[in-house]
């Protein structure tokens, strides 16, 4: 255990003093945040307006089509359509529609006509409003009434209640929930491919430099393994407390980027949207309230280091075995991240279906349950999983960590002295199944 402890702090101390994991550290968020901060910015703030003209010579729309921040209409009901062409060729408009006089609401079809390319979503924004106009003006030429007509389209106020005993999960709740538990089950993807990948290529390094055929001479291979994995985590913990710090304070930040801007521009914006339903349905901090952090956080912890140690063993076992070529690493780690992929596939499932079939098996499976669990916490206990499941996940993962690290802990004995000979996956199961 002491030489176990001595080759963590080896690693630890090594990999922190470099100047790469300042880099990593403190660019790397600042870079992800700065990338959101300049999205959100440019969506709220920088979108030119399409401004379409209309030379309505049926008065089809009575010179009223409403426009909104990314589309305009210009009503130009003297101009031709020789004239409106020209116009939009020197960029006076993003498009015109012309309506002759002689046009039939019942049958006649409109066309828009532009310069350049117009984006999906504004033709879609288009097609609306003018489709919604002209059904309008279709029902009132049938004797339909204004009042009949907003009568019909009123809409029922639809409440989400909780049956007696269950907890009330609203809708901004949810969309808080869907975004912390998307985030969440991200980041443990993430680092589950970086921190495994950093395992494998320093175990590689070490064989490639024959400095292990040194260090096993005085460590036995599963302490020089167990070190390695303990000593990295250490670096990715670090590496979390400071970015959560980061994270804290960028999103105080976001609030800024947001004033005096249309805050719906964002919903776009990936993991964004969510955050700005919930917000504009209820406070801030009253939405935050809801969503149980002091289960969340510990949680996170947990599925964090139990996720990491479980690959980052499958990880050292495959570096252990590859020799100098990188290409025999890379027909390795199929089976290893596969089940990642699987992850994070079911994952983004789970966020909108916590109590489903396969988010409860994706929850309950240790190779996936790190990433998955995630998502149906955020929804909390027992909306979006029950005490039992989240203890017996653990239980599983804890079990499932102890099994790869047995098999991995006898492959890399074998592997990491093992020169000269292409590996296979069926040579590593027989290594992992030798009788000492």
């Amino acid at each position: 255990m002491n030489k176990t402890w001595i080759v963590a702090q080896r690693e630890f101390n090594s990999r922190v003093k470099k100047k790469t994991f300042l880099l990593s550290t403190i660019l790397f968020p600042l870079l992800i945040f700065g990338f959101y901060a300049f999205i959100i910015y440019f969506s709220v703030k920088g979108n030119d307006d399409l401004v379409i003209a209309i030379a309505d010579k049926a008065n089809v729309f009575n010179g009223k089509l409403d426009s909104d921040s990314d589309v305009k209409f210009a009503f130009v009901n003297d101009a031709s359509a020789a004239s409106l062409e020209q116009k939009v060729e020197k960029k006076q408009y993003g498009g015109y529609i012309y309506i002759p006089a002689d046009f039939n609401i019942s049958s006649g079809s409109l066309n828009v006509y532009y310069n350049k390319t117009i984006g999906m979503i504004s033709q879609e924004r288009i097609e609306r409003r003018i489709n919604k106009l002209l059904e309008q003006k279709r029902l009132l030429a049938l004797n339909i009434t204004q009042e009949q007509l907003d009568s019909a389209r009123k809409r029922s106020a639809i409440e989400f209640k909780p049956v007696s005993g269950a907890k009330e999960s609203g809708k901004a709740k949810a969309g808080l929930s869907y975004a912390v538990g998307y985030a969440s089950g991200f980041l443990i993807y993430i680092i589950l491919f970086i921190y495994g990948t950093m395992v494998m290529r320093g175990v590689m390094e070490e064989k490639t430099n024959r400095i292990a055929e040194v260090i096993v001479s005085s460590v036995k291979p599963f302490q020089l393994m167990m070190g390695k994995i303990v000593g990295i985590g250490a670096v990715g913990l670090l590496q979390f407390i400071i970015w959560i710090v980061l994270g804290v304070a960028a999103t105080a930040l976001i609030p800024l980027l947001l004033q005096g801007g249309d805050a719906s521009a964002v919903q776009n914006v990936p993991g964004a949207g969510a955050m700005v339903q919930a917000s504009q349905s209820n406070p801030v901090s009253a939405v935050i309230s809801d969503i149980n952090f002091a289960l969340i956080l510990p949680c996170f912890l947990f599925y964090f280091l139990g996720g990491y140690l479980l690959y980052s063993s499958l990880f050292a076992a495959v570096g252990s075995a590859v020799n100098e070529d990188p290409q025999d690493a890379q027909s390795l780690l199929l089976p290893v991240t596969m089940p990642i992929i699987f992850g994070i596939v079911i994952m983004t499932k789970a966020v909108n279906d916590p109590t489903g079939n396969l988010s409860v098996f994706g929850s309950l499976f240790p190779l996936t349950s790190p990433i998955v669990m995630m998502a149906r916490i955020a929804h909390g206990v027992p909306n979006g999983v029950t005490a039992w499941e989240l203890i017996l996940s653990m239980v599983f993962l804890i079990a499932g960590f102890i099994l790869t690290t047995w098999l991995a802990g006898k492959i890399y004995r074998t592997g990491i002295l093992m020169y000269g000979k292409k590996p296979t996956w069926k040579e590593m199961w027989k290594w992992a199944f030798r009788k000492s």
